[in-house]
């Protein structure tokens, strides 16, 4: 007796700041036999759980390695600054990164941000996590600048955000192992890009109707159609007298006029 197969399930991994639940949503609404699981994970460990078969896909940050994963860009992230809703750079709409030169800038171990250089002033050490970062922010010090989906996923009343226009970006990417590549990763593809249920790209798509097959009274390549064409030459060949005595028909009318005025009351003779 053979063991009963596992059934079907999904597991999606995501980091801090992303939301599947649309997505997850439109999973239970077009497979409810498979159930979906998620998993949140850091920005760091996504590409393992991937690659380590912890999780079927995941919603990571770029880059990763494309040797080994797959990945579909799906948006760019606003970078802000988060800040006391007291600070100064309240006051404009957007700041830059040399408008952050005077303030204590923490930089998380856990930073997706990738700087070439580091606005501000440095702290004299490195919060372990942004959760940490945004605690120190509240308390006064320095400020803290993230995607902008981390400072909403870190809200907090008494701190708010300004966009820094030159500051880097953070990608993110639907992730899956580059040998990976089943049929439930292809459905939640779909989801992801928006295909309807019946899209040709997913495996969901409708059969193609069969063409129509030739028989002995419908020959191949047209129908009754191509029967009628024969008459249908003859027609045409038809109205082309038709045109060729078309002068004559009008001849015709005018000759029937004559009739007519002629057909009028006679004359009286003197």
């Amino acid at each position: 007796m053979t063991a009963p197969q596992a059934p079907l399930s999904f597991r999606l991994a995501y980091v801090p700041g992303v939301m599947p639940d649309k997505w997850v949503r439109v999973w239970g609404q077009r497979l409810p036999d498979v159930p979906l699981s998620l998993a949140q994970v850091t920005a760091a460990r996504a590409p393992g759980v991937l690659l380590d078969g912890d999780a079927d896909a995941g919603l990571v940050r770029l880059p990763v390695d494309r040797d080994a994963l797959s990945a579909i860009p799906l948006y760019t992230e606003t970078t802000v600054v988060l800040v006391p809703k007291d600070h100064v750079v309240t006051a404009a709409d957007e700041v830059s990164v040399e408008d952050l030169a005077d303030d204590l800038v923490l930089h998380p171990l856990d930073d997706v941000l990738d700087w070439e250089r580091l606005p501000g002033r440095p702290a004299a050490e490195r919060p372990a996590t942004t959760a940490d970062a945004v605690e120190l922010v509240a308390a006064g010090i320095g400020v803290l600048v993230v995607p902008l989906s981390l400072a909403r996923f870190h809200h907090r009343r008494d701190l708010t955000h300004r966009p820094v226009t030159d500051a880097p970006v953070s990608r993110v990417a639907l992730c899956w192992p580059q040998d990976a590549h089943t049929d439930l990763v292809e459905d939640f593809i779909g989801i992801v890009r928006g295909r309807t249920v019946n899209s040709t790209r997913g495996r969901k798509a409708e059969p193609a109707q069969p063409q129509r097959t030739a028989t002995k009274d419908t020959p191949a390549g047209g129908t009754a159609g191509k029967k009628a064409g024969a008459p249908g030459a003859g027609s045409r060949r038809g109205t082309g007298a038709a045109r060729a005595g078309g002068t004559g028909g009008r001849g015709g009318a005018k000759a029937g006029g004559g009739a007519r005025r002629g057909g009028g009351r006679p004359r009286r003779r003197g």
